[in-house]
């Protein structure tokens, strides 16, 4: 079993120098995004079912024991992982890890710091303007 694993990031983990200085070592940071799906922000981001979604983010590989200790912090550790197919913007596709919630916030909360913060590192990782303007 490989000790790696790709995952798809779409918050404030989608930034690879971040998690560098936090002493991880992500390779292979690429930007993607995933169709039908929202970015539902609460307290953090998670993604929501949406027939008409994209969320746009950053595939990167991760060591399984790597993954493990960033969920295990307190503010993420209720994230779940699931699969997701990631598009590339070479055209191709990539099957990856996604943690969310497993109930989305209801909107109720809401956190602009973090918000301003997502918009900061959207713009430093390249994603489509009009996207990091949305958030």
């Amino acid at each position: 079993m490989a000790e790696f694993a790709t995952v798809f990031l779409y918050g404030l983990f989608m930034d690879p120098e971040a998690l560098q200085e936090r002493g991880f070592r992500p390779s292979n940071p690429r930007r993607a995004y995933v169709d039908r799906v929202a970015l539902r922000l609460g307290k953090r981001a998670t993604l929501v079912p949406d027939s008409e979604g994209r969320v746009h983010g950053v595939l990167m590989t991760l060591m399984h024991n790597e993954i493990d200790r960033l969920y295990s912090e307190a503010s993420v550790a209720a994230y779940r992982p699931e699969p997701v197919l990631a598009q590339l913007e070479d055209g191709t596709a990539e099957v990856a890890l996604c943690f969310n919630l497993p109930t989305a916030p209801d909107g109720a909360t809401t956190n602009p710091e973090y918000a301003a913060a997502l918009q900061g590192v959207a713009r430093k990782m390249g994603l489509p303007e009009h996207y990091a303007d949305r958030l």
